[in-house]
């Protein structure tokens, strides 16, 4: 309404007295009370103050007709007075030759006979008042909207209808936004007088309510805006009498959504029609709105909402609910409440010195955001390297010079209107010091210091100015002090710093007097700067060093960001993320790193990818994940990509529904209820249930019935009276079904109870009192034809309500827990049905006193003992000295068992309960130490824990192989490698031996790889006589006690290059048959390899060196057997006396000779053959081992081997790969003994000597340094373990400590001896004995025949002979076997 009187009141009005009242009715300066440009107290009168300069008045947004006149306020305050301009959309007006523009004394615009039409609109657009002081500079206004209202122009206009009396009725004017202040309405061609009951609504749109016989009319709405006014369309408006009949209720006027600005009046209009007359009532947020006794909420006519002076907590969703008694309707709008900019923070006037950084702040609020720009003396300011926005807002001005003083100006703006806050700078001389520093205004870097200077000499120029580190983007300066202050213990330093041809200065100060050094920081990469130093003592600054020129380092070119990177998903635990090489500085792309996170988690993880895609495992089912990609070069990482995000596709559910129940309804209709599974194991939307069930009498058929995702409970009819069901529910997603709840029962009524009211009293109700708890019993109501869902047990100290508990029908007894001693309870029992409760029964009881108990505290078991039964099993017993003497458990007593290991050792015990004397703990570790305590517990009363019992489990085959194998070659040495590797991680044992396998073809079967053994404590081993440029492979091999474990991963490794020249001299000088060299151990059923006839080791070996060496091994083997033959004729013809003399004779000499390679210390071996596996029998010991052996014990029985190929299982079979199963076994972690021990059997000494392994004189000649060859065997054939000892060496042979070293099997030449040496631990079935050394067969000498047959002589009893003679001629027939072969 007021808007409206005030437009008429402009029309009506000449120009010239609305310029003389507004002009009279202006002056109110009370804007100008708290400026940010009040003066300071002036330190002295060489610094000049600041000036105030602000704005009185401000022009503000304003809306004029075409044809009359406007004013745009503005009045500036300064002294000396200030010339005011006005900007119109960014451009000074001229307004000396303007007629229709005036400037009035003050400073207003005065705009006379707006100009608007359609094609011409010079005035309207945005206006800026501008004030200047010549001396000071410019400062603008905020920007002010003149808006001229355009031509009438109806959007909708009014139209016939009729109204039932004292209902509502509504006619529609609706006219461009600028024109509705200039509406109003006319009945039969008079003016309508507004009240309480006809309204108009701000869009102009004129509201009857309660409409009367006087209402009835011909209506139109008139716009008059300044010109001939503009009439609607006339409509009648019938109103018709009660019919007093009803109606259905309708919106004639429903609120929409509105937007407005803080202080404002808004209207949410709603206006409805229906008989009866319907009630109009609000809410916002679904809270009721109180417009009775609120002072700014007023329920206008008709039903609309009228809002007062709208704040921020106004914004929400209103709903207008229509009611008239028969139906009720509702329609909702949004409001929106808008806020102009205002300041937090103004901008504060600075001094400061030229060469410094000064940081304006501001800070602003409003609604929208506003956007923040800066102007200096009017003009904007644009960011550059030297002028900052820094914390959103803030303007830094980088090295001042004198021509940045001025005023700043801060100007906020959003779509509800702007502001401005200004502030102003002035730069000081630098012998003037800063009279105030706020704390925002000067940053840290250029803070100067605020002693007053005095008279005195000031410092010479710094010397030595150099810049001691340059890089990219800093460079740091050192020098040394001025001459005229050596010491310079006082003085601070300002580095003066600018890019090369740019006049702009800016300075670095020292952190502490005395300090020489600054690091200039955020300079820009290939830029030459020049530097000059200043010292300045207590009486000012000195002089400045002369100009340093130095260039920064240009950058390093990174990588961008990856193109085009897109992810998807494979599966429901693996996501692919594919991308391109980036577009920019990629050079050498190395790698790239791939990061991916989970949504709503900040835990990201990475993952270092080579090529332009990988595929990410083991992701969460149904997971959405973020991903991006960085580039390396080698100068380091990139830049990222823009997160991708992709979810991990659906699967089934992997969790059950939860919370499964069932409601019996009636005798044949069961309702289950059920929530969705957890979120995390959903895994998809959830799209259904599935129901089954089924009669639980019987295993009858099941009935399966499915639901939507959405519905959690299911009403299941049809079923039998009195009859027990099973239920159970799964989930389904779109992958298929997940898994199902436990089976739920439930039994349905004999018949249809009455369930129409509520179940009589219970028949009767029972209490026992105990000390904290009370046990409740009660029976049934006597009427069985009311249905009972439950019961409710109400109890509490003196009144039954302070506690209620509901039970199940099927129940007959509660206890009620956590009560206090010695309280006098109220309690009460109410049968229940979906009616409601029925009539309680009550009952009261006083619990038991609190009894103390027996302060004896039970002794603790005793003669506790821990019984290890396997590798993760012990059985812990123990006895209870408070139990009678047979020790039988006859009260309520238990046991409490606990346990742990002290490694980790932050291990924690674990507990179980036992009834009995023992207990059998499982699930432990294998090869670990337990320790083991017991306490007994009898009611209340628990023992101390007893004396601990220790046990450590038995060892177990190891399960994991061993880790980190790495190969390398020998530096010097091309043919030789030395493989590394650490013991497995669960070695579950100790590690008694390795075995290497290595073969040229990855490919190949296991039992077709050649082996090398090494002891258990080493992690370390060469193998030599490699073939040169050639790929091999190696797997590694652990075992322990009780077997072998897993093979590692096949590592390559590639031989390097070399020609023959590159040969060690060792190497030539034992040519073909040279030391290191071993024959392979070649089978019964061994066959030449398939590519080029290769030895095992990779060097090629023609088919006439194989048949040499088969008719080798066959001849040696001959050789063998007729010598045994020979000791055996011996051994039978040997007296008893005689075997007496020999043991006297053995014991002189037993255990007194010890290895020093003297042929006359050592005897070698006895040997004989055992019937089933002709295994070799050491018969003496040694106490002293020879460290230089690796030794390969052979199993004394099949169990003690892991077969690694064990595919073939007929007797064919496996007698043809017994060598390659022979295979398998690993060395023990003792070494071999040095010597063979004496025998009891023995008459004479060695001259000769034997030690555990013979090697040919001259071999050792030639490579001295060379380690022992050694292989092992598997007696799984008759001649796998069958040899004869060669002829020791003269002397003990030098060992290679570094490394135990291994030559491949290699050819001999038939005129060398083969001295290859197989380790084996020889034994009985019974019992072990030491392992000894077992050389390649050789052809013996005839004196070491000789001797063998003495020595072995008594070795045999008669019987004993004539089995082995037995099994000898089978022996014959193998080797005839191998001879045609």
């Amino acid at each position: 309404m007021a808007a409206e009187r005030g437009a008429r009141r402009l029309l009506s009005t000449s120009s010239f007295w609305l310029y003389c009242l507004l002009l009279l009715g202006r002056r109110a300066p009370g804007a100008a009370a708290a400026r940010s440009g009040s003066a300071p107290q002036s330190p002295g009168a060489s610094i000049r103050t600041f000036t105030p300069f602000y704005f009185l008045v401000e022009p503000v947004d304003t809306l004029s007709v075409r044809g009359s006149s406007v004013i745009l306020n503005c009045s500036a305050y300064s002294e000396p007075s200030p010339k005011i301009e006005w900007k119109k959309d960014g451009t000074f007006l001229n307004l000396v030759s303007d007629d229709r523009r005036q400037l009035l004394p003050d400073g207003s615009l005065f705009i006379s006979n707006v100009v608007h039409s359609k094609h011409n609109k010079p005035d309207e657009g945005y206006y800026q008042c501008v004030a200047t002081v010549e001396s000071l500079g410019t400062i603008v206004s905020r920007t002010a909207k003149l808006t001229v209202a355009g031509l009438p122009r109806f959007t909708s206009q009014p139209e016939p209808s009729s109204v039932y009396a004292g209902n509502s009725a509504i006619l529609n004017c609706e006219v461009n936004a600028d024109l509705v202040p200039f509406v109003r309405w006319e009945q039969n061609r008079q003016p309508l007088l507004l009240d309480d009951r006809v309204i108009k609504l701000p869009s102009g749109t004129l509201v009857i309510s309660n409409a009367t016989e006087g209402d009835s009319g011909l209506y139109r709405c008139v716009v008059e805006s300044g010109g001939p006014p503009k009439y609607s369309d006339e409509a009648e408006l019938k109103v018709l009498p009660d019919p007093e009949v009803t109606s259905h209720l309708v919106f004639l006027k429903q609120p929409s959504p509105l937007v407005r600005v803080i202080g404002q009046d808004v209207v949410l209009p709603c206006v409805a029609s229906g008989l009866p007359t319907p009630a109009i009532k609000w809410m916002k947020n679904e809270e009721a709105l109180d417009t009775e006794s609120s002072e700014r909420l007023v329920l206008l006519s008709g039903g609309s909402l009228e809002i007062s002076d709208v704040t921020e907590d106004d914004a929400g969703t209103y709903f207008c609910i229509a009611d008239n008694g028969n139906e009720t309707i509702e329609a909702q709008a949004e409001l929106t409440v808008q806020a102009q900019p205002e300041f937090l923070k103004q901008p504060t006037n600075i001094y400061a010195h030229e060469s410094m950084d000064i940081i304006f702040e501001c800070e602003v609020t409003g609604k929208p955001t506003p956007t923040v720009k800066w102007v200096k003396n009017g003009d904007m300011v644009i960011p550059s390297d030297y002028f900052k926005i820094v914390k959103e807002h803030n303007l830094q001005v980088l090295g001042l010079v004198k021509s940045d003083e001025g005023f700043y100006q801060c100007i906020a703006e959003n779509d509800v209107g702007n502001a401005q806050a200004g502030a102003q700078l002035i730069i000081l001389e630098h012998d003037v010091a800063i009279p105030t520093l706020p704390p925002t205004s000067l940053t840290s870097a250029t803070t100067d210091h605020l002693a007053p200077a005095t008279t005195g000499p000031l410092p010479s120029a710094p010397r030595d100015v150099v810049a001691s580190l340059v890089s990219t983007r800093f460079i740091k300066l050192t020098w040394r002090t001025p001459a005229s202050d050596p010491h310079g213990d006082n003085l601070t330093y300002s580095v003066f710093y600018t890019k090369e041809g740019i006049a702009r200065e800016r300075v670095e100060n020292t952190s502490r007097p005395g300090e020489m050094q600054v690091t200039i920081q955020n300079l820009m990469p290939a830029t030459v700067y020049i530097f000059r130093v200043m010292a300045q003592n207590k009486h000012g600054s000195g002089e400045s060093s002369a100009p340093l020129r130095v260039e920064t380092q240009p950058e390093v070119q990174l990588p961008g960001p990856a193109p085009n990177i897109r992810a998807y998903a494979v599966s429901p635990t693996s996501i692919t993320v594919m991308w391109e090489t980036p577009l920019s500085g990629n050079g050498e792309i190395q790698n790239y790193k791939l990061y991916y996170m989970e949504k709503g988690t900040d835990k990201e993880q990475d993952v270092d990818v080579s090529s332009h895609s990988y595929t990410i495992n083991g992701l969460k089912k149904y997971t959405e994940y973020s991903f991006r990609v960085v580039a390396y070069n080698k100068h380091g990482p990139g830049v990222s990509t823009q997160d991708v995000a992709v979810r991990t596709l659906s699967d089934v559910p992997s969790a059950a529904p939860q919370n499964l129940s069932l409601e019996v309804r009636n005798s044949k209709s069961i309702m289950i209820h059920w929530q969705p599974p957890a979120p995390a194991t959903q895994n998809g939307q959830i799209t259904g249930y599935k129901i089954r069930y089924r009669k639980a009498s019987r295993k009858s058929d099941v009935t399966e019935t499915l639901v939507s995702g959405t519905q959690l409970s299911q009403l299941i009819e049809g079923l039998d009276r009195g009859t027990e069901y099973n239920f159970r529910v799964a989930a389904l997603t779109i992958n298929g079904t997940g898994p199902a709840t436990d089976w739920l029962s439930a039994e349905t009524f004999e018949s249809d109870l009455d369930e129409t009211r509520v179940p009589e009293v219970p028949s009767s109700l029972h209490v026992r009192p105990l000390v904290t708890s009370i046990v409740v019993s009660w029976t049934p109501p006597e009427n069985q034809n009311i249905v009972v869902r439950g019961y409710a047990i109400g109890y509490g100290i003196g009144s039954p309500h302070a506690q209620t508990i509901k039970v199940d029908y099927k129940q007959r007894y509660y206890t009620i827990e956590n009560l206090d001693p010695s309280s006098h309870y109220v309690i009460t029992l109410k049968a229940f049905n979906n009616v409601g409760e029925g009539i309680p029964l009550y009952e009261s009881a006083v619990t038991r006193p609190h009894t103390v108990p027996d302060p004896t505290p039970m002794m603790p078991p005793v003669g506790v003992q821990a019984s290890i039964l396997s590798h993760d099993t012990i059985r812990i017993t123990w006895a209870d000295n408070s139990l009678p003497k047979h020790q039988k458990i006859t009260d309520s007593r238990y046991y409490t068992v606990r346990w742990k290991t002290n490694i980790p050792a932050n291990t924690k015990y674990k507990n179980a309960n036992a009834t009995t004397l023992s207990y059998l703990v499982t699930g432990l570790k294998p090869n670990t130490l337990y320790e083991f305590s017991v306490m007994v517990t009898k009611g209340r009363r628990s023992s101390t824990w007893s004396m601990t019992a220790h046990g450590t489990t038995f060892e177990l085959v190891p399960t994991s192989p061993p880790k980190d194998v790495t190969v390398v070659s020998k530096e010097g040495k091309p043919k030789t490698i030395i493989v590394n590797w650490q013991p497995p991680s669960e070695a579950n044992g100790k590690i008694t031996g390795y075995i290497i396998y290595y073969s040229t073809d990855v490919n190949a079967e296991i039992h077709d790889w050649v082996i090398e053994p090494v002891v258990g404590n080493r992690l370390t081993h060469q193998i030599q006589e490699l073939t040169l440029d050639t790929p091999y492979y190696f797997k590694i091999q652990a075992r322990n006690s009780k077997g072998m474990g897993p093979m590692s991963e096949a590592v390559q490794f590639r031989t390097p290059k070399a020609d023959s020249s590159d040969k060690m001299p060792n190497d030539q000088a034992s040519g073909s048959g040279g030391k290191g060299s071993r024959l392979p151990d070649l089978g019964s059923d061994y066959k030449p390899p398939m590519s080029g006839s290769n030895s095992p080791h990779g060097s090629p070996t023609s088919p006439l060196d194989s048949n040499m060496l088969l008719v080798i091994i066959v001849s040696v083997g001959v050789i063998t057997i007729v010598v045994v033959v020979i000791i055996a004729v011996f051994c039978t013809r040997r007296t008893t006396s005689h075997q007496k003399k020999k043991r006297a004779a053995c014991k002189s000499v037993n255990g007194s000779h010890k290895y020093k390679g003297n042929s006359k210390d050592v005897k070698p071996p006895d040997l004989w053959i055992h019937h089933e596996r002709l295994e070799l029998k050491p018969i003496d010991k040694s106490p002293d081992p020879n460290p230089i052996m690796t030794d390969t014990p052979i199993p004394r029985n099949s169990q003690d081997i892991t077969p690694v190929d064990n595919s073939l299982d007929s007797n064919i079979h496996q007698r043809r790969n017994s060598y390659r199963e022979s295979v398998r076994n690993t060395p023990s972690t003792d070494t071999m003994p040095a010597s063979s021990s004496q025998t009891c059997c023995t008459d004479h000494q060695d001259p000769e000597g034997a030690t555990s392994s013979s090697y040919l004189a001259s071999s050792q000649e030639e490579d001295s340094g060379q380690s022992l060859p050694t292989a092992h065997v598997r007696p799984s054939h008759p001649l796998k373990s069958f040899a004869v000892p060669a002829i020791p060496p003269p002397g003990p042979p030098t060992y290679d400590p570094a490394l135990p070293s291994t030559p491949l099997l290699s050819q001999q030449a038939l005129n060398h001896h083969i001295h290859s040496v197989k380790t084996a631990s020889i034994g009985t079935l019974g019992r072990s004995r030491p392992p000894m050394p077992v050389v390649v067969p050789s052809a013996p000498e005839v004196q070491e025949t000789t001797r063998m047959l003495e020595d072995s002589e008594s070795s045999y009893e008669p019987d004993e002979l004539t089995k082995e003679m037995a099994h000898l001629e089978g022996l014959m027939k193998d080797l005839n076997a191998i001879t045609t072969a």
